[in-house]
This record gives structure tokens, sequence and C-alpha cells, in this order.
């Protein structure tokens, strides 16, 4: 449990980007909260980009799901609406790619919370360099742990909505809008990002068929249609980031938020987006082997529960 000092408390959540920031720290339970406002040149190269012709939403409560024509032109949100998002980064050793991800999030999202999991690289002073909003685990969780630790702070800063981002740069910060457009207008409760139903750019046929079979098994075991299981691209609202509690540390947590969804009777809706496959990103993504330890994760934890 970690809570934030009233020193460190300078900056409100409608306060521009650019509002100077206090140098104080919080260091409490564990978990290490220090402001920064430099920038950092990062070695992070970008992928290209692609819009498919024709894209759907998949849309689903409990069990029930249909899709919905979307359009091309992601939407764009208005200022004050920007501001009450908070944007989740959890980070492990993301040195290379963080300072590059921060700096196109916060041209937009001026609410950025990066978790640096115990990174041990540099990750921790690069995200510093471009966020007012770093946490710290002082030893490596996992992603789950860290999704909490940020969904739980950017609770407490009074969070209209949250979303989950990568820091590997494989998501755009423009799908971010398509995603909270339907929670924004009542429409669902939490938005997923689908790669299947939007664009999978320079994926191996080995990770697709990966992910198809995750799939495959979240239908099977959470009976909850998604067509995209392990997708960290997510915008909720305040109700939903509320309801769930991530106890799955690890990479099993994303198939514990879709049960999660399920139980909680949380309105979904599935949202095209665009997952951009670097050399970077394939070097760290998960082997076969790793899937199998995930698997093996999730299934403890359900029968623990």
């Amino acid at each position: 449990m970690y809570q934030v000092s009233p020193a460190s408390a300078t900056r409100s959540v409608l306060g521009g980007p650019d509002q100077a920031m206090s140098p104080s720290v919080s260091d409490i339970g564990g978990v290490t909260e220090r402001p920064g406002n430099s920038l950092w040149k990062s070695l992070c190269a970008g992928g290209s980009m692609k819009i498919d012709g024709h894209r759907r939403q998949r849309v689903g409560s409990g069990l029930s799901q249909h899709e919905e024509p979307m359009s091309d032109s992601p939407p764009t949100l208005p200022e004050q609406i920007r501001r009450q998002v908070f944007v989740v980064v959890p980070a492990y050793r993301e040195e290379r790619c963080i300072g590059t991800v921060l700096r196109e999030l916060r041209k937009v999202y001026p609410n950025v919370v990066v978790v640096d999991d115990g990174s041990g690289d540099g990750t921790y002073s690069a995200a510093r360099r471009e966020t007012p909003y770093v946490l710290r685990h002082l030893v490596n969780r996992g992603q789950g742990a860290a999704l909490q630790t940020g969904i739980s702070f950017a609770l407490r800063r009074d969070a209209r909505y949250v979303v989950t981002f990568d820091a590997d740069a494989q998501h755009r910060v423009e799908d971010i809008a398509a995603l909270l457009q339907p929670v924004i207008d009542d429409e669902c409760d939490i938005a997923l990002g689908s790669r299947f139903l939007g664009t999978a750019e320079r994926i191996p046929w080995t990770r697709r068929v990966m992910l198809r079979g995750a799939v495959v098994f979240t239908r099977l075991v959470s009976r909850v249609p998604v067509t995209d299981a392990h997708n960290g691209l997510r915008a909720m609202s305040r109700k939903a980031a509320e309801g769930l509690n991530i106890s799955m540390d690890r990479m099993a947590h994303a198939s514990e938020i879709i049960d999660q969804i399920r139980r909680l009777r949380l309105r979904y809706r599935e949202v095209p987006v665009t997952i951009r496959y670097t050399d970077y990103s394939l070097a760290k993504g998960q082997s076969l082997r790793e899937a199998g330890r995930v698997l093996f994760h999730y299934l403890v934890g359900r029968v623990a529960r």
C-alpha cells in the first residue's frame, strides 16, 4: 500500500502538462513517486502505421455481443476530457523506448503514470524526465502488479477514465481516443483493444497462432467471446477501474481482467487497434515456454480463488 504525501501532490488533475513540478518524493510501502519534467533522448525506433479500409467494433455485456461499424477517422477528444484521463504505463527494462513513448503520450494526455517494476536499468530515470508521475516497485513483481499499482494511484488522483498502455512502442497514441469514446458516451464500462479486428503489423505466424490459441482458451474458460485475449491497450471508466482487483501479478493478469469483466457484469466493447511489431518488441515478447508459464499461473490463480 502506498500513499502520496501532501508535499508531493503539487499537480492537480486539471493542471496543464507544462506546469512546474515540486521536486519532492514520496517513498512509502516500497513504492516511490518522484516528479520530473526534462527530456530524454530515446533510441527506440517506431514502426509504420496502417489503417484498414473498413473496421468494426465488437460489443458485449456478460456473454452477449454484436458488431457495429466504425469510422476510419479516429475521434478527437476535448481538452477537458483528456485532462480527466490517466494513462498507466507499466515498464520493466524499457530504458530504450520509454522516452519516446512518454513524449508521444504527453503531447495529448498530460496525466501519464509510469510504474517502473524494479527494472534495474535506466527506465526509472528516463521516465522521470518525461512525466511527473513515476512510481517504483523496489523489486520486480510483474506487469499485473504494476498495472494495479498504477490504477490505484490514478483513482487516488481522481481519474475519471483510466487507460493502460504498453511501454515498448507497440501501441499507438491515436488509438486511445477510439477506445475512450464509447466509455465516455456510456456505451460500455471498459473498451478492449483488438489487433484481430484491427491491424497487427509484422506479426510472426508463430505469435499469431499463439495469440489465437489464447483467444480460444479464454472463450472456453472465461466464457467471454473476445477476439484478442492479451492486448495491453484498454480504456475504462472510473467505475470499472474501482471494480477491478488484479491479484495475478504477472502476465496472467490479462486473462484475469476478462474473468472480472464477466464476474462484475461490466459492459465491454472491443475496438480495432494497430499493434506494431518491431525487432525490439519481438525480442521482449513471450516465447512458447513463457506462454505455458502464464497459462500455469492463471490456472493456479483461478483454483486459489
